[in-house]
């Protein structure tokens, strides 16, 4: 009796996912998978419309401004957290003009270097910073390169952060020793460290990684107030019927539950997140106040 009454309230017509990433990325391919399986179980198309630019604010402002009927939904980010501090204004609350349906992933960052760097402990990276460190990330602003400039503030390092272009221009440097150390995603990081052209040292995360479970986290090793953890998660427009959000909630968190699902995301290089829209919700809201501080503790000015 269950699933109809869910396909009662279900949206009329085809749902549309904005995502603020270019097709093939991590949030893409994430909520491509789940948007399959929701597909089949809601008996109607969900499509993907990929918006990237402007740190996701296309998208989210796209989202946001949709009607609230369930069937223009929008994957949100860390970033969207982040970005709240990053930016003099933005054109969309992420608090505000958003409700949360489920958590889909969440992944840790892993802190890398050279397979011929002789660093191989987080003991070793803080005893050569107090020379000099250089520490690799992506774009300035990006969660990895934040959490390169929040580990010289926490551990009181001497260290310089460079951002590069990309993930590939990050892995190259560490693998020709141009860096010391960088900050990429298991995904982002998979195919150097099969390869063994990096090796990693820690994660991020507030606990091991199912990913790798011998890897220590950086919280083991030294600093107990460090973490980070990336997710991604699927929001709705603010107002939308909380009958719909509810039915929306119970489909997302049987897909990530289903074994074929999990494998396929533990593959990707993240671990299913679902949760209630309250704990998505307050999940985001402590995310803010968190990268609010630790931005205004490193300085970074907003844009």
């Amino acid at each position: 009796m269950a699933a109809p009454a869910l396909a009662q309230r279900a949206p009329a017509g085809p749902i549309k996912i904005v995502v603020g990433f270019g097709a093939g990325g991590l949030a893409d391919i994430t909520i491509r998978i789940v948007a399959e399986r929701l597909s089949q179980r809601l008996g109607q198309p969900v499509l993907i419309d990929n918006r990237p630019g402007a740190g996701g604010s296309v998208a989210a402002r796209a989202a946001a401004s949709a009607e609230r009927d369930g069937q223009t939904l929008a994957v949100l980010t860390t970033g969207n957290a982040i970005y709240k501090w990053l930016f003099a204004s933005l054109p969309y609350d992420p608090v505000a003009d958003f409700t949360a349906i489920s958590g889909l992933a969440a992944f840790d960052l892993l802190m890398l270097t050279g397979s011929q760097s002789p660093l191989r402990s987080y003991a070793d990276v803080k005893a050569r910073a107090q020379d000099s460190l250089s520490i690799a990330t992506i774009g300035s602003g990006s969660t990895q390169n934040i959490a390169g400039e929040w580990l010289k503030l926490a551990a009181g390092m001497n260290a310089t952060v460079i951002p590069y272009r990309s993930t590939p221009e990050v892995l190259t440097s560490l693998q020709r020793g141009d860096t010391d150390i960088g900050f990429e995603s298991y995904a982002g990081a998979r195919g150097a460290l099969e390869g063994g052209q990096v090796r990693a040292i820690a994660s991020t995360g507030e606990r091991r990684s199912q990913l790798l479970p011998d890897l220590p986290t950086l919280r083991e090793a030294g600093l107990p107030n460090y973490a980070i953890v990336g997710w991604n998660a699927l929001f709705a427009p603010a107002g939308t019927p909380k009958a719909v959000v509810d039915m929306l909630n119970q489909h997302v968190t049987a897909i990530l539950a289903a074994p074929d699902i999990r494998q396929r995301l533990l593959e990707l290089g993240v671990e299913p997140m679902p949760n209630t829209p309250e704990q998505m919700a307050a999940r985001l809201r402590q995310d803010i106040d968190a990268w609010g501080e630790v931005i205004r503790r490193t300085g970074i000015q907003p844009q």
